[in-house]
């Protein structure tokens, strides 16, 4: 019997490697000669870079480079010398987690450190870069990682602007004649799951601006900001930025990395299955297990276990889900495609209790399903 293990972390308590070995445990108690292979995952949030690092077999590179606020930092990405990828995390230099709750303001936020990053995989001869644009502090469309790559973003009396978003507004002119060389012969792929436009009621500025410390009339100067940004780019470029499906994810750095840097836009799940060769792993699995901290309706929108799922549909693999907390319905099951699911926790427990206890709950949960399939 072939069993593949290919979860999504457990966001407060374990990783996806964690999970991988608490459930071979599990399984190993019952099913002594199953062959069992280990293939954490992510879908491009928090902690896909330990899974990309896994699978690239890739070094991480430190440099300094300006936070959202334009202070010193001292940030990292992944790059693989020998495959020539470099893996670059928005949040690592342009995200949330660098500012404490009374220092958001991103009308004054810049993604120029992203961009810095970028400037360096490219120096460094990296062939193909996957972004991940998560957790992002900034509403500036993109210019700022297009300014550190030589873009220039020029105001009506043909200065220079500062690439934060309070200015978007006042971009007349786009000036890409120092933009990096080495952009056009650079495969660069977003990881990017929401379908956002650039602007209006569901784009960048009205659904995720608040999150990012902006005040209502932040939030319309914001989105007329991103939509002027996006009429001038399409006199420049003859693209229409609010055609792009994502293109306001990240604070326009959805569209923006499409536009400045050829990006392609591609489901998380989907860049890191590929970068595990996952289709080809799993085939010949009697099972596929899975998990993620929360098995709910949003799991049925380009996450892990949906990925995951899309796979094992390909080779009529069952699936089987083991999860902090399962809140489904049948019918929601039955339209994922889950053959089994269950929530590991142990009877009426507080969630600090839960967390401390997931890893011997799952080894527990394992054990069962290994009991169960036993049987079949």
């Amino acid at each position: 019997m072939k069993i593949v293990i290919a979860p999504d972390k457990f966001k407060g308590s374990l990783t996806g490697f964690e999970f991988c070995d608490a459930v071979e445990m599990g399984l190993q108690t019952v099913l002594n000669d199953a062959e069992i292979v280990k293939a954490p995952l992510a879908d491009g949030g928090d902690g896909t870079i330990e899974v990309v690092r896994h699978y690239l077999e890739a070094e991480k590179a430190t440099l300094e480079v300006n936070d959202p606020l334009c202070r010193p930092i001292s940030a990292s990405y992944l790059y693989s010398e020998t495959a020539k990828i470099a893996y670059i995390e928005m949040a690592e230099a342009s995200g949330l987690k660098l500012l404490h709750d009374d220092k958001r303001d991103t009308m004054q936020a810049t993604s120029l450190g992203t961009g810095q990053l970028i400037a360096d995989a490219l120096d460094k001869g990296a062939q193909e870069i996957i972004l991940g644009i998560g957790g992002s502090a900034t509403t500036d469309g993109g210019m700022g990682m297009a300014a550190a790559l030589g873009f220039r973003f020029l105001n009506a009396q043909g200065n220079e602007l500062q690439p934060i978003g309070e200015n978007l507004i006042q971009v007349q002119e786009i000036d890409s004649s120092q933009a990096h060389a080495r952009l056009k012969t650079t495969t660069v792929k977003v990881a990017c799951d929401v379908k956002n436009p650039l602007y209006g009621k569901k784009g960048a500025a009205f659904v995720y601006a608040a999150q990012k410390g902006a005040t209502k009339e932040n939030i319309i100067t914001l989105d007329e900001g991103l939509k002027r940004f996006a009429r001038v780019i399409k006199n420049h470029y003859g693209i229409d930025p609010q055609k792009i499906k994502g293109g306001g994810a990240a604070g326009g750095m959805g569209a923006g990395a499409h536009v400045f840097l050829g990006a392609e836009l591609i489901s998380g799940i989907d860049l890191i299955k590929d970068l595990a060769s996952f289709d080809t792993l799993i085939k010949g699995a009697d099972w596929i297990i899975t998990g993620e901290g929360q098995l709910d309706s949003q799991t049925l929108s380009g996450k892990t276990i949906d990925g995951v799922i899309s796979s094992a549909r390909k080779h009529k693999i069952p699936v089987a889900a083991l999860c902090g907390s399962v809140d489904i319905s049948i019918k929601e099951q039955e339209a994922l495609g889950l053959s089994y699911a269950v929530s590991i926790t142990k009877g009426v427990v507080t969630l600090q209790n839960a967390l401390k206890s997931s890893r011997d709950n799952l080894t527990f949960a394992a054990y069962n399903f290994a009991r169960l399939i036993q049987g079949l």
